[in-house]
């Protein structure tokens, strides 16, 4: 599965060099590309979580503002193929990047460091379609599932399977991205999807069922965001990119608070498109937040993203292992 090299990578690029000409010719020194996977369902664009509140109210703007350094935001619907290819052609120099994604460019050779955790504990869900005998992962064998491969969610639903005893290989996947699975799934096109709020959304408008989520399998498939940036970037400008972690860190402290959490999801509502039900779902429950948010990658973090390194080479998703002790680089997080 070499996405760098693919032939969708190629096109990806195409489109992700129209996007960045007018940011390359204006970059110096005093500049930062920020890409994000852009997840939103409606026309504003969405990376979900902080990095909605962090765009929205320009706090990065602010902060590196008073030092003279320009913000460049780069929402892609590519998501993580297209970023990768971004690192690849130096036109990123900061990435919040989905687990998988950033894993797979740096098996690939991509000169990059994790200096921080977007979030974790990301829930997936199944979502069916109506009239579909689907109740477990163990139903899927032989179906066709929608899956947008090269992202987060691919890793989520191989971790998903693989602790059911289960691997793609018992089920049918079709490459499809989350607007085009759930159009699919909706004209019963396939037999199900894996995803996040878009499936919530398919549920609450009547089109599919969530027949189980990461929740039921305790945790198995839950996902991550991580702060991902270019190694020659992040050699020269560390003074931005400790702003980039101090933001990090506030707005975590901030959205953690319980009095602050309708903000949060009206925040994200706003941005996102979906409605703030469907938010609320997943990141209601502000007495978990303070984990969930927290930019620092403990022990038990590394762990499962080890762990996801692991599941990914088993199911031949990458080819050259990663180390993760050495790909992380936690000393923004240490200087207060």
């Amino acid at each position: 599965m070499k996405y760098i090299r693919s032939a969708k990578a190629v096109i990806n690029s195409l489109v992700l060099s129209t996007l960045f000409t007018a940011a390359i010719s204006a970059a110096t020194a005093k500049d930062i590309r920020i890409a994000v996977s852009d997840i939103g369902a409606g026309d504003k664009p969405a990376g979900g979580g902080l990095v909605d509140v962090i765009y929205q109210k320009k706090l990065l703007e602010q902060a590196l503002g008073q030092q003279g350094v320009s913000v460049h935001w780069l929402f892609i619907k590519g998501a993580g193929p297209a970023i990768n290819e971004g690192f690849a052609s130096h036109q990123i120099d900061m990435a919040y990047l989905g687990d998988f994604a950033a894993i797979i460019g740096r098996s690939h050779g991509l000169d990059t460091r994790v200096i921080g955790v977007a979030s974790r504990g990301i829930d997936h869900y199944l979502a069916v379609a109506k009239g579909e005998n689907i109740h477990s992962l163990s139903d899927l064998k032989g179906k066709r599932i929608g899956l947008f491969r090269g992202t987060a969610a691919e890793l989520s639903f191989v971790t998903a399977l693989h602790s059911q005893g289960l691997t793609p290989r018992d089920v049918k996947i079709i490459n499809l991205d989350f607007a085009a699975a759930s159009a699919a799934l909706a004209a019963k096109q396939i037999d199900a999807t894996w995803g996040g709020d878009n499936t919530l959304q398919l549920q609450a408008k009547g089109i599919a069922d969530i027949a189980l989520s990461t929740r039921d399998l305790h945790g198995a498939g839950q996902l991550s965001g991580l702060i991902v940036v270019d190694n020659q970037f992040a050699e020269h400008n560390k003074a931005i990119l400790q702003h980039v972690v101090d933001v990090q860190r506030q707005v975590a402290n901030w959205a953690s608070q319980p009095q602050n959490n309708d903000a949060f999801i009206q925040i994200m509502a706003q941005q996102s498109g979906y409605p703030e039900s469907i938010l609320r779902h997943d990141w209601g429950k502000s007495q978990e937040l303070t984990t969930r948010l927290s930019p620092l990658p403990d022990p038990q973090f590394i762990s499962q993203i080890t762990n996801s390194v692991n599941v990914a080479r088993e199911a031949n998703l990458i080819r050259q292992p990663v180390d993760v002790n050495q790909w992380f680089d936690t000393s923004y997080l240490k200087t207060k």
